[in-house]
């Protein structure tokens, strides 16, 4: 039996940074590489195996089940930002899904700036992911050896401050983020991640760069990949992370914010109020601070408070890069 030859957008990532608006689409779809034929190395069980020979059985349990947890981790001048304390939550994320990683939080450190050494890497992306392995197929793996391993890629800063500063367009999701009764939310689970895969490329198709999600209250949440901030004279406004992740960047720029003599509230925001806020801008590894210009019929305007928090940040990840983005 002969099958279709598989599409090559079945097997393809962008190594580009997925700020999502259509303005980077163009540079985005340039920069396609498979990321299963670069070439490098993965840190993968306490060892470096050629990237492309790092694979794992059909049967894995996490592929099923989605018993695996990540990090998301950005190296700056090569130096990664934040290591330990992503290490920390990578760590503890494994216990709440119910296994133990391998190897120490110091270890774990360790092997991710090996890699970033190993591929002579300066600005890059850095993925450490654990998960069980393949040997029990069912609900029950509590005889699986649990992996970990560590690949790092190229991922420099391509978007000028200006670009930047124009904003985000969004849209509303449909899916809302669960309970903490029902998921484990407070962990960096891959299976979390389902309805924010399905919400992002619902957004894509609609010409957004991403999707504001509710809570199971119907309370305003997250983006499908970062966290959310509102700016309302001059008081900056972001939702209590208690049914997602309290992000490493969040906590971060509420720190930046109110070294610069900002007032952060932590509350519950509905989302009617959205029509309230005159700024808004999102936060995480991948976006670092991305001011918004729209959420479905709600506009922003991205000024002083965006900018200067951006600017504050580009200046502690990079001391270098606030300077080149001017």
């Amino acid at each position: 039996m002969s099958f279709p030859p598989k599409r090559a957008a079945d097997n393809v990532l962008s190594s580009a940074p997925d700020l999502g608006a259509p303005e980077h689409k163009d540079y985005a779809m340039a920069s396609l590489v498979p990321f299963d034929q670069r070439d490098g190395w993965i840190w993968f069980d306490g060892e470096m195996v050629p990237w492309k020979d790092a694979k794992l059985h059909l049967l894995t349990h996490a592929l099923h089940y989605g018993s695996a947890v990540f990090e998301g981790e950005r190296c700056y001048g090569g130096q990664i930002f934040k290591l330990t304390e992503h290490s920390e939550r990578l760590k503890e994320g494994a216990r709440i899904i119910d296994f133990e990683i391998p190897y120490s939080v110091e270890e774990i450190d360790e092997a991710c700036r090996a890699v970033i050494q190993k591929n002579n890497l300066v600005d890059a992306y850095v993925r450490p992911i654990t998960w069980r392995g393949s040997e029990q197929m069912g609900v029950s793996a509590q005889g699986n050896t649990i992996h970990l391993a560590i690949a790092a890629w190229d991922w420099g800063s391509y978007f000028p401050m200006e670009q930047r500063l124009k904003g985000l367009r969004l849209t509303h999701a449909t899916y809302r983020r669960p309970d903490p009764a029902t998921a484990p939310c407070k962990a960096k689970a891959a299976g979390l991640y389902m309805i924010c895969t399905i919400e992002k490329h619902r957004a894509e198709r609609a010409g957004y760069a991403d999707a504001l999600m509710l809570d199971y209250r119907g309370r305003v949440a997250e983006c499908t990949g970062a966290n959310i901030f509102f700016i309302k004279d001059g008081v900056i406004h972001t939702p209590i992370p208690d049914c997602f992740l309290d992000g490493i960047t969040r906590r971060t720029v509420i720190g930046l914010a109110k070294a610069r003599g900002y007032e952060v509230i932590e509350r519950v925001i509905m989302p009617e109020e959205l029509s309230d806020f005159s700024e808004c801008f999102i936060t995480g590894t991948a976006a670092e601070v991305t001011p918004v210009a729209e959420i479905g019929e709600y506009r922003f305007t991205p000024g002083q408070i965006c900018e200067t928090l951006l600017k504050d940040y580009m200046a502690l990840v990079h001391p270098d890069a606030q300077a080149a983005a001017e």
